[in-house]
């Protein structure tokens, strides 16, 4: 424990499955935006106390929150979390573009005109960014068929292997 605070290793589907319901995700989302004071956070979300408890002991486990002066505030890890959720958010809102998107997405459709639709239709920077980035990388794959099979390519695959089954 250094500072009051204890280091636990908490992994994506922990993290995810302490927020993987409403009333979860709402009590994170209050939290982010407006602290959290106990009495509040149960009668805004219409929670017994058991199921506050249980939901706060589930976000505090996967390091989302931590509890100071009283208040219940997002970790540094919990605010990385939320902006990821903000992003989904986002990317749902965008879901008919992005369908569009994959419709028109082939061989046949040269790429620089791919990432000129994407400019066009997506408003949001960081999904842009996501899928320009993800069509160059695509487009340099395509080019180069050697890059698909090189020992570095299996080497990162081995490794998100490798994390996904601990």
């Amino acid at each position: 424990m250094k500072n009051g605070y204890s280091v636990k290793l908490v992994s994506v589907s922990d993290t995810l499955s302490a927020i993987s319901n409403d009333k979860s995700l709402m009590l994170c989302n209050i939290i982010a935006l407006m602290g959290g004071d106990s009495s509040i956070l149960m009668s805004r979300l219409n929670l017994t106390r058991k199921q506050y408890y249980s939901k706060i002991s589930d976000l505090t486990n996967a390091g989302l929150i931590c509890r100071k002066t009283g208040r219940f505030l997002l970790t540094s890890f919990g605010k990385v979390v939320y902006e990821a959720h903000v992003l989904i958010g986002k990317a749902v809102q965008q879901i008919p573009k992005l369908k569009a998107i994959d419709s028109i997405e082939s061989a046949e459709f040269p790429n620089s005109e791919l990432i000129k639709v994407i400019d066009t239709l997506i408003t949001n920077y960081n999904i842009k960014q996501i899928l320009i980035n993800q069509q160059r990388y695509n487009n340099l794959e395509n080019e180069k068929p050697w890059l698909a099979h090189s020992s570095v390519h299996e080497a990162v695959v081995e490794s998100i292997i490798l994390v996904v089954n601990t």
